[in-house]
């Protein structure tokens, strides 16, 4: 079993920036896939990044990419989301999730085994 906790959401002004961190506990060596999906109210989920240990290879959203990077300390068995340049349409609840392989696409949510509760991101115009 894994356990994921996402903490630093927040609400930031347009073009500002927020780091997003989820912290994994537990059969750590299972889920060498790790990503960030998020969902505004009335739309449905989306990935935004995913790392992969195997190699350090990163996916990005095109509605992402160039703003945000995705990070991975292992020791501390650890995600980040730096992101930057907001947008008001980057508001919503942001979720880490991981799972044993970043499928084809990656952006599937059903190669995500485990997830977290979720952190607000909220971006004011």
């Amino acid at each position: 079993q894994v356990r994921l906790v996402e903490s630093g959401g927040g609400s930031v002004q347009a073009g500002g920036s927020l780091t997003l961190s989820c912290a994994a506990s537990g059969s750590t060596y299972s889920i060498p896939c790790m990503g960030w999906f998020r969902q505004a109210p009335g739309k449905e989920r989306e990935g935004v990044a995913a790392i992969y240990t195997g190699g350090g290879r990163t996916y990005y959203a095109d509605s992402v990419k160039g703003r945000f990077t995705i990070s991975r300390d292992n020791a501390k068995s650890t995600v980040y989301l730096q992101m930057n340049s907001l947008k008001p349409e980057d508001t919503a609840m942001y979720y880490c999730a991981a799972g044993g392989i970043c499928g084809d696409p990656w952006s599937r949510s059903g190669w995500y085994k485990y997830w977290g509760q979720g952190t607000q991101v909220t971006v004011s115009s």
